[in-house]
């Protein structure tokens, strides 16, 4: 068995902040990366530290999702004294990860041309709104802005209702994982090539990017797509979020064999018999007819009546849990998806573990940073500063 992370020879330098951007760093830490936080002591850190609720003085339980982990050190990007030790870190890292606004990395001195001649095999990795080109590079973006901008919020909610965004910030989730994988890759390049490079990422490019087969459709056929009842699948039925007596389920039946069973489970072969139901076609084009008989009759009985029903059966189904109901699911346990760590001021704070699995060694579990709890470690540590260098670099304004 592995006896070291997946990452533990990897080290990156993140001038991160909020959500988008610590998300994809947090999942390379929990693989082993030294991930190096720095925070602009001009703005005490992260905003992420600051966001309520459950929020008190530089620490927030927001804060604690995003940062697990990793390592904080103040400095100051915007002196000359902030950029030496800046780039004393490049000559030691494998990649310089940031998610600001597309035109601030050429600002703050933060891609490849500008610090290649510290360390040639550096990847530059942006993750930003619009990217680093293009008329929108200068405009900040956030989730919501992009679920808007780019459709999601057009195919998101009820026929009837407004247009609606996720649950969930899932462009800036995606966004951190589409510049974690480039910078990935960009390091794998530069170890087998010699050389590093720019990794242009942009929130903007992963919320189209996700449009796949509703972009295909559209640009090829033409075809419009529309909000859909119960958040139905647009082409197969059924598909989606039906009420019983007491609640909702989901049941999906993408495959001929599912719609069988579950017309069995219901007492109705005769729908499965149905000339307008016996193939997916028939289905989709009389779903209009298809579907109110379904509904009838899952209301009928409770959600914990025909779960096990339809489980035993073989239809793929679930039950809509609210957020402390899926903690509860006993695959949750199973996965050891929670993880427990300790804070001095929240005491135990449970969050959620990544997802990325490799190998078979179990990611460490340290709580998010204090700001600047880690600069003896990488000034004296890591770049092997005396104290000298170190008050001359504080004077000058290198750490705020």
């Amino acid at each position: 068995m592995a006896t070291r992370r997946p990452l533990e020879d990897i080290r990156i330098v993140a001038v991160e902040q909020y959500g988008a951007g610590p998300f994809g760093s947090v999942h390379l830490a929990d693989l082993g990366a030294d991930v190096i936080k720095i925070e602009d002591p001009r703005n005490g850190g992260d905003v992420g530290r600051y966001v309520p609720p459950h929020q008190s003085g530089e620490d927030s339980l927001f804060f604690e999702a995003f940062n697990r982990n990793k390592r904080s050190l103040n400095l100051d990007l915007l002196t000359d004294a902030g950029q030496t030790v800046f780039h004393d870190l490049v000559a030691c890292s494998d990649a310089v990860y940031s998610n600001l606004r597309g035109d601030i990395p050429a600002r703050l001195r933060l891609r490849y041309a500008d610090v290649s001649e510290y360390n040639p095999r550096i990847v530059c990795c942006s993750l930003s709104g619009f990217g680093m080109t293009g008329p929108r590079r200068a405009e900040p973006a956030y989730d919501y802005i992009l679920q808007g901008m780019t459709g999601w919020m057009s195919l998101t909610g009820e026929p009837d209702g407004p247009p609606a965004k996720s649950g969930l910030s899932l462009v800036d989730y995606s966004g951190g994982y589409v510049a974690a994988l480039a910078l990935m890759s960009g390091i794998h390049a530069a170890r087998r090539d010699g050389i590093g490079m720019d990794c242009d990422t942009s929130l903007f490019d992963v919320a189209m990017g996700m449009l796949t087969y509703i972009a295909t459709w559209n640009l090829t056929a033409g075809q419009v797509p529309q909000r859909m009842a119960h958040s139905a699948h647009p082409s197969i039925v059924p598909f989606g979020a039906f009420e019983t007596a007491d609640g909702w389920i989901v049941v999906v039946c993408a495959k001929e064999k599912f719609f069988v069973r579950l017309c069995d489970v219901l007492g109705r072969a005769d729908v499965a018999a149905d000339v307008r139901f016996n193939s997916a076609a028939a289905r989709y084009k009389h779903k209009a007819d298809l579907l109110p008989i379904l509904q009838d009759a899952l209301r009928e009985k409770r959600s914990d009546e025909w779960l096990p029903l339809l489980r035993e059966a073989g239809v793929p189904c679930g039950p809509v849990n609210t957020v402390e109901e899926a903690f509860l699911d006993p695959q949750t346990a199973a996965r050891d998806l929670i993880v427990t760590t300790a804070h001095p001021r929240f005491g135990t704070v449970r969050s959620i573990g990544s997802p990325v699995r490799v190998g078979q060694m179990p990611p460490p579990a340290r709580r998010a940073p204090q700001r600047n709890e880690d600069a003896d470690d990488i000034l004296h540590g890591l770049l092997a500063y005396d104290d000298q260098k170190i008050g001359a670099l504080r004077t000058a304004g290198a750490f705020g």
